[in-house]
């Protein structure tokens, strides 16, 4: 929405964190690896970087955006909720581009034929546009 180029990889490849275009994505991505381990070690010094990174508001924040997603994602791998279809075409490069398959919940989304695949990589720019464009709106109504 804000326009921003960012490379997605750092998700699934920790070493592109640094360069993905995400403020903080190393102590971010620490931080969510930590949440849905068991070293609580390791989890008090994600936590303490994150505090000193992003101050509390942010910690509070980013433990609000981890907690939310860990919570969407067991309940949909637990009643095996498949991607929805437009979702489902709008995302398959990025999917298979990340290597997301190899994730036992992918099994609940069918594979994408070539009309699918072709359809989500034409209407991406579009969605893509219409996004920015809410984001203007967005930031310009918060500025008002």
């Amino acid at each position: 929405m804000s326009g921003s180029r960012v490379d997605l990889h750092a998700v699934t490849d920790p070493s592109a964190a640094a360069s993905s275009g995400v403020a903080h994505a190393e102590a971010l991505l620490g931080f969510a690896d930590a949440l849905v381990g068991a070293d609580e070690e390791a989890l008090d010094r994600a936590r303490a970087r994150v505090l000193d990174e992003l101050g509390s508001e942010g910690l509070v924040d980013a433990a609000a955006v981890a907690s939310n997603f860990e919570r969407m994602v067991r309940i949909a791998d637990s009643t095996g909720i498949p991607l929805d279809g437009p979702l489902d075409a709008l995302s398959a490069d990025v999917r298979q581009d990340l290597g997301l398959e190899r994730y036992g919940s992918s099994a609940n989304t069918p594979k994408p034929g070539a009309a699918r695949r072709a359809t989500g990589s034409a209407l991406r720019p579009l969605v893509g546009g219409l996004l920015r464009v809410m984001g203007a709106v967005r930031r310009r109504r918060r500025a008002d």
